[in-house]
């Protein structure tokens, strides 16, 4: 299942945008935007990293607006459908990240990403 539908592109790209603005006025400013808002803002982000870095090897959680596999490599296990690399992030951490307002290093130090397996880093992709 997509993480977005196609017919709610639009809506989740202006839902980042207006995400983004917000982040820019002040850090406090994102939290008060609508759920709806953040809900569509992460769906969006997370189809454009799936769309920059598309394969079954590693799944970027982002609880509870969606999840992804992205990246080459070992696929799901086909008992319990988990790839080996599993990424958990909470909807302001991954937005910070995709915005480029906090690095990858920032967030992993400050105990904000939950990662396990080989590939646990996507600095390298990251801001969108």
């Amino acid at each position: 299942m997509p993480v977005i539908r196609d017919q709610d592109l639009a809506k989740g790209e202006r839902a980042w945008n207006q995400w983004r603005e917000a982040a820019e006025q002040s850090a406090d400013a994102p939290t008060q935007l609508p759920r709806p808002v953040w809900a569509m803002a992460v769906r969006y982000t997370l189809f454009l990293l799936e769309r920059k870095a598309p394969g079954p090897g590693v799944e970027v959680r982002v609880a509870p607006w969606g999840a992804i596999k992205i990246l080459d490599g070992p696929a799901s296990d086909p008992h319990n459908l988990t790839p080996p690399d599993v990424i958990e992030l909470d909807p302001d951490v991954w937005l910070r990240l995709a915005a480029g307002v906090t690095t990858w290093a920032q967030e992993k130090d400050a105990g904000h990403i939950s990662a396990v397996g080989e590939r646990d880093d996507l600095s390298a992709l990251l801001p969108l």
